[in-house]
């Protein structure tokens, strides 16, 4: 496939569509800064962090530990997840509740209304094509990469990746790229409010050497993880900017490191990716 006929299936798909690994401890929330606006539908911040909080747990969480992880009452938990099992976003056994399918509908909104992941989608599929490694677009949300769109080679990988997936931004190749878009204030505030763990021996903890490594993506234009975010998994990206010029996402190729090298990433794989976030850049322009 050409260029000029990827660019015009991302296109195809764009009208076509025109219709998380993180402990859920964090995503407990204090919802008082938006007390006394008018504007703030406090039942719908609720429900929303009730949903966010199932993330991982397949095993179905009880409404104790939905208000623990929320920090919200028992009571509003409660109302709260009948209201979602009234609605069919979710189910109940035995005071276990799960979410329903139908949550993915939220998500898949999202997803037909993002440009963005629904551009991507095909160029990162022509990317696996020629590399047969998996290819994967990210944004910046919080301190976290969200991976927004993603195509998967036919290899076993052991880290377990998703459209949804989101990790630290520090010690993945696509969150260092998003994070070197960010202005010197924005940065250091970033690693002021963060805590660096150290999730493999690679992972780099020090701030002041990411900080570095950071203003070294600038100048290079993409970022390499080798195996810091697990043993075993390495991977390269670039960033993909919008028509402002600003980075709006980071596109990679992750790899098994015993079968490819971080030399062989930055001479085979880097140019072909760098032509694809190209591709999708024209897109976005």
């Amino acid at each position: 496939m050409s260029p000029d006929d990827l660019m015009a299936a991302s296109r195809t798909t764009l009208k076509s569509h025109g219709t998380r690994v993180a402990d859920s401890e964090s995503h407990a929330e204090d919802f008082s800064p938006f007390a006394g606006n008018p504007n703030f539908l406090l039942s719908l911040a609720r429900g929303l962090k009730v949903i966010e909080v199932f993330e991982g747990h397949t095993e179905g969480l009880s409404a104790a530990e939905v208000s623990r992880r929320t920090g919200l009452s028992r009571a509003a938990v409660r109302r709260v997840l009948l209201t979602l099992e009234l609605l069919g976003y979710a189910k109940s056994d035995r005071r276990i509740y799960r979410l329903n399918s139908r949550v993915m509908r939220l998500g898949f909104s999202y997803l037909s209304s993002s440009s963005l992941a629904t551009l991507a989608q095909p160029i990162l599929e022509h990317v696996i094509e020629l590399v047969h490694e998996s290819s994967s677009l990210g944004v910046l949300e919080g301190d976290e990469v969200v991976y927004v769109a993603r195509a998967t080679a036919k290899r076993v990988m052991s880290i377990r990746l998703s459209v949804g997936s989101r990790f630290p931004a520090y010690c993945t190749s696509m969150g260092r790229v998003l994070l070197s878009g960010l202005t010197e204030e924005e940065l250091t505030a970033y690693f002021n409010r963060i805590q660096l763990k150290r999730l493999t021996p690679n992972t780099i903890v020090d701030k002041g050497a990411l900080t570095d490594l950071i203003a070294r993506v600038r100048i290079d234009g993409f970022a390499l993880n080798n195996e810091e975010l697990e043993l075993g998994h390495r991977s390269i990206a670039v960033a993909v900017k919008d028509r402002r010029g600003r980075i709006a996402a980071g596109m990679n190729i992750g790899v098994h490191a015993a079968r490819v090298s971080a030399a062989d990433m930055t001479k085979r794989l880097l140019p072909i990716l760098r032509e694809h976030s190209q591709m999708l850049e024209q897109l976005l322009s």
